[in-house]
């Protein structure tokens, strides 16, 4: 199912996410939580949005 929802407050460029509006560079989640895998994160890189869901490949 495709995303017509754009949560103008997030935006987002990952369109390999579930989450990812269809034709939008934005969230269609209300709020997302954003982590780290890293102990000490000290640059952008060492952030991640937790929210992200692969896409399910349609059959």
């Amino acid at each position: 199912m495709e995303n017509t929802y754009a949560n103008q407050c997030i935006a987002c460029t990952v369109t390999s996410c579930k989450n990812h509006h269809q034709t939008r560079d934005y969230c269609s989640l209300d709020k997302i939580t954003v982590g780290t895998h890293e102990s000490d994160p000290t640059v952008v890189p060492c952030t991640d949005c937790q929210s992200f869901m692969p896409k399910q490949e349609s059959c």
